[in-house]
Order: structure tokens, then C-alpha cells, then sequence
């Protein structure tokens, strides 16, 4: 299994960042996939969730109706886009292989919300 979180950066507070996950060593099409963060200092925070074939989502309450989770099947790609972002959305984003977050995960890539 290999995840590869990408397409994180810096922005400041009312912003966008699309966050992608590239997935490989697995039948992606099979699997639920969700998105984890965790703030310095503080312990995994599970964020969205998405079944195998898209047409269902899950969404943490501190998220809802601001990101959207989706996947591309046919290039095996998980995203995340996030809009109207806050400086309590500054972590280490993870996508990991589960409904729950508790899978194989990948590096992470940083969300820094600042003005």
C-alpha cells in the first residue's frame, strides 16, 4: 500500500487548497478512503470519508458544507477541496485506506492557515 498526499500549502484565512491523494499497491476502486488531520499538539482528527464508488461521503461537523471529499477511480486519485478555510484547519493531512482513519496512511502534507 502506498498513499502520497500532495498539494498543501500556506493560505490565508477565507482560502482554497485542493489536497490530493495518489494511491497505488491496492485495488483502489474497492476500498473506503478518508482524510485525517492532526494539529501540532494535538491527536488525529478524522475529517471526511468516501465509499468506493463516490456516492456516498461523510463529513466531521468542524467541515461540513466548507470541503468536499471525492475520488477518481480511474487514476486511482482521492482529493479534497477545502474553501473558506480557517486557521483552525492548520495540520498535517493524511488520506488513509478506511472508512475511519485508523488505516495505512501516507506521509501528510501541511495546511498552514494564516494571515
Amino acid at each position: 500500500v502506498q498513499l502520497v498526499e500532495s498539494g498543501g500549502g500556506m493560505v490565508q484565512p477565507g482560502g482554497s487548497l485542493r489536497l490530493s491523494c495518489a494511491a497505488s499497491g491496492f485495488t483502489f476502486s474497492r476500498y473506503d478512503m478518508s482524510w485525517v488531520r492532526q494539529a501540532p499538539g494535538k491527536g488525529p482528527e478524522w475529517v471526511s470519508a468516501i465509499k468506493p464508488s463516490g456516492d456516498s461521503t461523510y463529513y466531521a461537523d468542524s467541515v461540513k458544507g466548507r470541503f468536499t471529499i471525492s475520488r477518481d477511480n480511474a487514476v486511482h486519485m482521492l482529493y479534497l477541496q477545502m474553501n473558506s478555510l480557517k486557521p483552525e484547519d492548520t495540520a498535517l493531512y493524511f488520506c488513509t485506506r478506511d472508512r475511519f482513519g485508523v488505516g495505512p496512511r501516507g506521509q501528510g502534507t501541511q495546511v498552514t492557515v494564516s494571515s
